[in-house]
């Protein structure tokens, strides 16, 4: 195939991604009650599952102040839905793009690691809101400069916090299907992963910082999972 052969392939993968993206939306545009009141907002609540569970108190109240923000905050909110919901699919068509590039070694190697990013993804996900999400309110919700200033938070910056917790976070636990396709095609090995180590720490730390910025707390909790993602794919590596 022309170099022009492949770009209209390219162009076909990304129209139908697109597509797939648009009508994984629809549902978080029609039930609206059920993607607030039943999963985003829930972790602004005293009854969350985790609050309960370790104690924690949590009293948070939400409030708008721009005239057409609540509307665009459900356009947001649906896209982040739709996207957790298209990411298999968008990652089959990722997989249909770049498999015909692909000695059958490669394939076999690079096949199962995108089998396995849906796995991860949802896995990172269910980490960013039910232990990131709620460790980043706990942090934020109780720290104060002084007494005569209260925390009032807005829709906006709350979505904008749960988006980066959940996707992010979801998106950083692709690492083992980064490096399972580096190893498979011979960039990268056990022994060179064992080695690097301590760097992998200092860079997994600061990714977590980069996700969770200005609170130590959740940089911490999610350091723990990463690393031992970089532990699993030492394991998954084939040489």
């Amino acid at each position: 195939m022309s170099f022009w052969d492949h770009l209209d392939v390219l162009r076909g993968t990304l129209i139908r991604s697109l597509v797939a993206l648009v009508v994984a939306c629809i549902p978080g545009l029609c039930l609206r009650t059920l993607l607030f009141d039943g999963i985003i907002l829930a972790p602004t609540r005293p009854d969350f599952p985790v609050y309960r569970l370790l104690g924690w108190k949590m009293q948070m109240q939400l409030i708008n102040v721009e005239v057409s923000a609540q509307f665009f905050v459900h356009l947001r909110c649906a896209l982040i839905a739709g996207l957790v919901l298209a990411f298999p699919y968008i990652v089959f068509e990722l997989w249909r793009f770049v498999a015909p590039a692909l000695y059958a070694h490669e394939k076999k190697a690079v096949k199962k690691a995108f089998g396995l990013s849906s796995l991860l993804f949802y896995t990172g996900v269910l980490v960013g809101y039910f232990v990131v999400l709620p460790a980043c309110l706990q942090f934020f919700m109780n720290y104060t400069v002084s007494d005569t200033v209260s925390n009032t938070i807005t829709i906006g910056s709350y979505i904008s916090l749960f988006g980066s917790m959940v996707l992010l976070i979801g998106i950083a636990f692709e690492f083992p299907v980064v490096i399972l396709i580096l190893s498979s095609l011979g960039v990268v090995s056990k022994a060179g992963l064992r080695k690097s180590r301590a760097y992998a720490l200092i860079g997994i730390m600061a990714l977590s910082a980069l996700i969770t910025p200005s609170d130590p707390v959740s940089m911490l909790v999610l350091t723990a999972p990463l690393y031992l993602l970089y532990e699993i794919s030492i394991l998954l590596c084939r040489n």
